[in-house]
């Protein structure tokens, strides 16, 4: 157990520095950075764009009230943010990895290689005005709907945010590792990048197959739907008993995933 403990701190550790390594490296092209910042505002511009709509049309949408939707949008935003500055440029550089060889360095390193590839750079630039954006729309509608804020909503709100983080990780990852057995993957980042769009709106609209596709087969649902949905009210024990098992045999299966095609990897550079 000791070890366990000993390899968690060494691991965020080392975590910490992938994000001041991160941090400084983007700060020396002050540039992109600010570049990075502004588009991203720009989107969050959209996105509020998006969250007036209810208000204008003044009905509920499919059971959410403007006020219920504007805190989904603030859920949906922080976890834009989440998945932009933690995952995205991570996931998708992994096919240039491997087909430049720059994996075999990689693999050189005592750590992790899965840990190495998947979490070593930090954007800050697409991270602070989504995430920032994003929970001052999650308090806006959370005042406004009157729910109260205490320890037990505040702490399972905050939990669910971190098993929607899991889930992304685990969601979006799997079909990057395509990469391992393909050489081109372009075509796999727009199909990640349009599961993850299926987020703009509450599952609620769509029809009960695809909620359950989108629940149990694979869970996109689950990133941005239970944060809201437990602080209205609305997520039964099996849905917060799942919240937990998603997250955790997904990460199961990509593990497994990630072993196999290590296996079969063939450097580049032979």
């Amino acid at each position: 157990m000791k070890n366990v403990f000993r390899n968690v701190r060494r691991y965020i550790r080392l975590y910490w520095k992938f994000v001041q390594f991160s941090v400084m490296s983007q700060m020396e092209y002050r540039i992109n950075f600010i570049t990075a910042f502004l588009v991203e505002t720009a989107y969050l511009l959209i996105k509020l764009l998006y969250a007036s709509v209810p208000y204008r049309a003044g009905t509920d949408i499919n059971g959410w009230s403007p006020d219920a939707m504007l805190l989904y949008i603030g859920v949906f935003t922080m976890m834009s943010g989440f998945y932009s500055g933690l995952f995205y440029s991570n996931f998708t550089s992994l096919p240039d990895k491997i087909r430049t060889g720059s994996l075999d360095v990689l693999m050189t390193k005592p750590v992790s290689l899965q840990f190495m590839v998947t979490l070593r750079q930090f954007e800050l630039g697409y991270t602070v005005p989504n995430v920032i954006g994003g929970g001052i729309m999650t308090g806006i509608g959370w005042y406004r709907l009157g729910l109260p804020f205490n320890f037990e909503t505040a702490g399972g709100f905050s939990v669910l945010l971190g098993c929607g983080v899991l889930t992304a990780y685990s969601v979006f990852l799997l079909p990057q590792l395509l990469a391992f057995w393909i050489i081109r993957t372009n075509g796999v980042t727009e199909l990640s990048n349009s599961i993850f769009e299926t987020n703009y709106v509450p599952m609620a609209v769509y029809s009960n197959l695809i909620q359950r596709i989108g629940l149990f087969v694979l869970p996109v649902f689950v990133i941005c739907n239970f944060p809201p949905m437990f602080i209205l009210g609305k997520m039964d024990t099996g849905l917060v008993v799942w919240a937990f098992l998603a997250p955790l045999w997904l990460l199961a299966i990509i593990r497994l995933i990630w072993q196999f095609a290590l296996r079969d990897y063939t450097s580049a550079s032979q």
